[in-house]
């Protein structure tokens, strides 16, 4: 249903519009912050104009026009992610007060939120009938938590920090260990929902719980905490076993959304980052080719073209709001990104591959290497050579 809101005036910079941020936050903004920061700004400044105009956050804006359509409140990852990696020039206050007012307000007055109350008080969503795609509306919900608590711990708002950095760890109330061991549906009463099948909602068919997807397309749907999901799933070896078993057995969607930062997981279990590599090596080879269908799916306002992107750069920002890339082998021998220091210290920021092997077998960083598959992105934006040899 479209949301008429009133009329805006245009403030400082360019206005922006057509933010299908479901989609967008998982790549195609960090990439803007990247290469385009200027631009990125002005999108920033614009979702807080929205919110100054129309008393929310935009969730899916089209054409000036607020559709509420997709899933969670996603310009919370989007601003505090901007902000995170420098780019803070915009009203900070208003924009947190957007952010807690999404996260508080009852549900019957919450554009954003509308099943907000049962997820405040008891840590979820429980599966309805009527509403059909609760888990994935508490998974993106937790991920905007994550980042609110970030940009709270940024602000100085130290209990607010602990408030939802905690409201945030609570997706592990979905998690099914005694039968599937994966994350289900559950229902108000603390039950799991019974009919449940894990692989169904192949090729966007109706999926009880997930929107546009299957339960496995959703079960590492937050990796906001890392280390808490690898516990979660049994440890280093039982992830990587899960993982594998995902690409094993096409259960991995790389037409849509949920699950596109799953390759890069592999390089949060040491002596597994192989697994990264070859696995998004696969993908650009089989879903990614110069040609009229060269995309995999919907492209989503860029966000598939950004995974590309990232991925042939060697680079992928696997959570917003979280400053480290996983590192994966480039495609090119030789990437070079024109920093803007207006924003940025350094000038340049140039990869380079070389080497026969298989895979990676050293990181070097201005001629100093660095033991993890991971660079912060304010050590990139610092200039310089990224080396990355096979």
């Amino acid at each position: 249903m479209m949301e008429s809101f009133k009329v805006g005036k245009v403030q400082d910079g360019e206005r922006y519009t057509v933010f299908s941020l479901w989609d967008t936050y998982r790549n195609f903004h960090p990439l803007m912050s990247l290469v385009y920061p200027a631009q990125q700004l002005d999108m920033v400044r614009s979702m807080v104009q929205m919110y100054q105009e129309s008393g929310w956050l935009p969730k899916w804006e089209l054409n000036s026009t607020e559709t509420l359509v997709m899933e969670g409140d996603p310009a919370i990852p989007v601003i505090v992610d901007s902000y995170l990696r420098g780019l803070r020039d915009f009203d900070t206050e208003v924009a947190y007060q957007a952010m807690v007012k999404s996260d508080t307000t009852q549900g019957a007055d919450n554009k954003l939120r509308p099943d907000i109350d049962f997820y405040l008080d008891q840590g979820y969503v429980p599966y309805e009938e009527e509403f059909d795609n609760l888990v994935s509306h508490a998974l993106e919900y937790y991920i905007a938590d994550w980042n609110l608590g970030e940009f709270a711990k940024a602000l100085g708002k130290q209990d607010d920090y602990k408030r939802f950095h905690q409201q945030s760890l609570r997706y592990k109330e979905y998690f099914d260990k005694e039968e599937f061991g994966m994350i289900r549906p559950k229902l108000a009463d603390g039950t799991f929902y019974e009919a449940f099948n894990p692989t169904q909602g192949v090729n966007f068919e109706p999926s009880p719980g997930f929107h546009e997807g299957t339960a496995w397309q959703y079960t590492l749907g937050d990796p906001h905490d890392k280390p808490g999901l690898i516990r979660l799933y049994g440890g280093k070896k039982k992830i990587t076993t899960t993982l594998q078993k995902i690409y094993d057995e096409g259960l991995y969607d790389m037409a849509n959304e949920p699950d596109i930062h799953y390759p890069w997981l592999f390089n949060y279990v040491k002596g597994e980052e192989w697994r990264a590599q070859k696995e998004v090596n696969r993908l650009l080879d089989t879903y990614y080719k110069n040609a009229p269908d060269g995309l995999p799916g919907n492209d989503d306002c860029g966000t598939l073209s950004a995974w590309a992107v990232f991925a042939m750069m060697g680079l992928y920002p696997v959570c917003p709001g979280d400053m480290n890339f996983a590192i994966s082998e480039p495609v090119f021998d030789e990437i070079i990104i024109q920093l803007n220091n207006s924003y940025y210290e350094g000038e340049q920021l140039i990869i380079r591959k070389s080497g026969k092997e298989d895979y990676i077998s050293s990181i070097k960083i201005d001629g100093r290497t660095i033991n993890t598959f991971f660079i912060n992105h304010h050590e990139l934006t610092k200039g310089g050579v990224l080396e990355i040899r096979k």
